[in-house]
This record gives structure tokens, sequence and C-alpha cells, in this order.
């Protein structure tokens, strides 16, 4: 497979009388844009802001964020989620980069939403605060959130990948600023010089542990709930394949635009054929019962050994229940003489004292912490809130609470905010953005 990803670098977002870029500024119909968000009748009210790096804007509950992107020679940029079932990872996209759509809940929140700041104290823990950001805030009936919630959160999920893919169509006709190449041959037809390097394979287990649809990480519109470890070309990571739904609690989420741009990829891209062999992907997943978690890390051990592994990274997008697959796949793959780092958060408790992980073994001796999830975060007022700040305090997003014996409301009255890690939006960015490790001393 050879992708080819032409960037688009944006300056500015603007609303205008139509949707264009030109020398970095993008422009929105908002009208144009909200038709395309209104397509589902289950959505009953929603808007568009633009939020900029350095404004004094608080975003709460942000649910899901993506690039806006546009497949060159037509069909979807989310194969099997936005149109029909096509091959991910060959051809050409377009993707205008620095730039997202964060889909914004009101009201009836969830475990999965997380809190930005754009600006101040916060604005260190999440790579979005650095992009310019297209806000779609959206609500659907409130007896349809209640009742099937997992389906309120896939509309309004949906409607931020269609958003996504027609503002991305406004660069189809323009020539990209930037081309980047990703491209590796068959496992067995490449040159000996590369074969000859340490063969190293990338496990990726995005969160899969709800019966329900709507929750689940998906793999070409699949419920990752329903697949068993597979092998994939990088390729369809970045162009696609892989679309966020994870009910876990935000810091550890991977969002749509963590798989698009997903830096371990890209790192192991860069050492190919200089340091390392860069196998492919093995996509395993997160399940519930012991039998479950075992089945699957023997499936990715037997799958590294039979690709000639010689090395792994195993990333987990999740804590606690999930730390059991992560730490079985890592003992399965050193049981079977594959070398292996696992890259994952923690959850040390407020105080920084307990356990990391769940469960643990000596044979996971290479693990790389992107930071607890447990960590108290103190934020000062802002001038202006997107979304509903009182999220935070009423529908059980994790990391805030609407009391606190010891430190009170989490939301406060004059707008300051007191959580624990959990709820800054992909916050501990376990997909390799992060600048966060632990020290040992």
């Amino acid at each position: 497979m050879k992708l080819e990803i032409g960037n688009f670098y944006v300056k500015d977002i603007a609303f205008g009388d139509k949707m264009a870029y030109k020398n970095g500024i993008l422009t929105i119909n908002k009208e144009e844009a909200l038709a395309v968000v209104r397509e589902d009748e289950h959505i009953t009210e929603a808007d568009i802001v633009i939020v900029k790096p350095g404004d004094k804007v608080r975003i709460v509950p942000v649910k899901e964020a993506i690039e806006p992107r546009h497949r060159v020679g037509g069909g979807p940029v989310f194969p099997g989620v936005t149109g029909e079932l096509t091959q991910a990872g060959n051809g050409k996209t377009l993707a205008l980069k620095n730039c997202s759509v964060l889909v914004v809940g009101k009201h009836w929140g969830g475990f999965q939403d997380g809190l930005i700041d754009m600006s101040g104290e916060g604005a260190k823990y999440t790579l979005f605060s650095q992009l310019q950001n297209i806000c779609l805030v959206a609500d659907t009936d409130e007896d349809f959130e209640k009742r099937e919630q997992q389906k309120k959160n896939h509309a309004l999920r949906w409607a931020g990948m269609r958003l996504a893919e027609y503002i991305g169509s406004c660069v189809a006709e323009l020539e990209p600023e930037e081309i980047e190449t990703y491209e590796l041959s068959p496992i067995t037809k490449r040159p000996q010089e590369v074969q000859g390097l340490p063969n190293v394979v990338l496990v990726l287990q995005p969160q899969s542990q709800m019966e329900e649809m709507g929750y689940n990480d998906l793999i070409y519109g699949w419920d990752c709930n329903h697949m068993v470890p597979t092998f994939m070309h990088p390729n369809e990571v970045l162009d696609g394949a892989m679309i966020s739904g994870s009910f876990m609690p935000c810091s550890s989420k991977w969002s749509t635009y963590d798989f698009q741009n997903y830096p371990m990829i890209k790192r192991l891209y860069e050492e190919h054929g200089k340091t390392i062999n860069f196998l492919g992907v093995i996509m395993s997943n997160l399940n519930v019962a012991l039998e479950q978690k075992e089945r699957s890390a023997l499936f990715v051990a037997q799958m590294a050994k039979s690709l000639g592994a010689d090395a792994a990274v195993v990333a987990e997008e999740g804590y606690g229940n999930p730390d059991a697959d992560f730490i079985a796949c890592i003992v399965a793959l050193e049981n079977v003489g594959v070398k292996t780092v696992g890259l994952t958060n923690e959850c040390t408790g407020r105080d920084g004292a307990s356990q990391p992980l769940v469960t643990l073994d000596e044979k996971a001796d290479a693990i790389v912490s992107c930071g607890n999830v447990s960590e108290l975060i103190i934020l000062p007022p802002m001038e202006t809130v997107i979304g509903e700040l009182e999220a935070l305090a009423r529908d059980g997003l994790s990391g805030g609470w609407a009391e606190d014996e010891i430190l009170g409301p989490s939301v406060r009255e004059d707008g300051s905010i007191i959580m624990e890690n959990n709820a800054m939006f992909c916050g501990d960015r376990v997909a390799g953005w992060s600048t966060k490790t632990m020290v040992e001393y």
C-alpha cells in the first residue's frame, strides 16, 4: 500500500459566504455546514463555534475530535461509516492540518466526555488547545437521550464526521502545500538490508468492552467488540479505517483525530529501513472476561511470532479492567521471545501511592507511563464556556463530581473547577503525543 496525505496548514478560521480555503484561511458557511449536521433527525439543536489557541474558553463536555479530510477520487473519508465500505490506506487523501472538528454535547453528558481549556493552566494538558477548533455544539431529543444514550453518542459523533468530511471537501481541487508518503512493501518482498534489521510490530488495543453498539471504537464501521486480533497495514489506521467510540474516562481516550495522526505509527515509519523493519499493526481488542483476555493475548503472540517480530510496542486505550489485557498481551509476547515495550497511563490514586495498574507481572519491565488519571487539577474560571460546565458535576463525567466531603463540589461558585485528570479530553495522549512520563527517584 502507498498512501499520500496532502496537507494544507490552517492558520485561521472564519465564517463567510462560502466554504473555501485560501492562503491558510479556512472559511465556513455556517448554515450550509449545519445543514450537513441536521441530516440526522435525532439532532434537535446545533451550532458551530470557532475557538482558537489562547482564547479564554473552556469547552465541555467534549465527545470527539476529527481532522477534516477529503479522499481524492471520491469515496468516504471514513469507509463503512460516512459511506460505502472501501479499502483505506491506499491512494491520496487531503488533510486540513492544525485544526479539528470538536463534537461538544449539551445536558446529558456521559462517562466518555471531557474538558478542553484553550488557554491558561489547563491548556498544557491536551493537544487540542494548540489547534484551531471548529466546535459542533449539538444536542438530541431528551427522551431519546435518556433511553438510548449510546445512540445519542452515535448521532453526535456521526454528525461530527459528516461535518469534517464536508469541510475537507473545500480543498478537493487544490494542490497541497506538503505531501506525506507512507508506503511499506509486502513483508516477504522487502530488500535484504531492511529484512536484516530488527523486526518490530505495533500492537494497538482500542476500547471494545461494551456490548452495546455506539460506545466502542469501530474498524471499518465494525464494532471492535466483535473482532479478534487482526493484522492491519498501518496506512489503514492513518486513513480513516479506525473511528473513536471509546467510553473510557476521557484522559485515556483515543479520538478519531488520534487515529488519523497516530504518532507512534509515524515514529515507527520514520525508523523503518534505518534502525528497524516495521512489520505493521496488530489491532487487538479489550475484553471483559479473563478467558477472552487470555485468548486475545495468545492470538497476538502467535501472530507476532509468525510475522517474525523481534520486538513489539503495545499501546492500551484505557485503564483499570483493560490493564489485564495489556499485561497479558505483554507477557504472552515475552513468552514467545518478542521483546515488548508497553505504552499506557496509570491510576495511582490522588496521592500517587497506589498500584499503577490493576495487574502486574515481572515480564512487563519496560512500560512508558503517560500520566496518572487520578491526579487532581485545579483550573481558574474562564470567560466563556462552550457546552455546559455543570456536566462535570451532574452527569457522571469521570473526573468530576457533585460534592466531595473534603474538596467540595467539582464546579465552584466562581466558575473555577477542581477535577481529576480523568476528565481532560485525551489528556494523557497515549497515542504518542505525550510529553508526560514518570521519573524514578
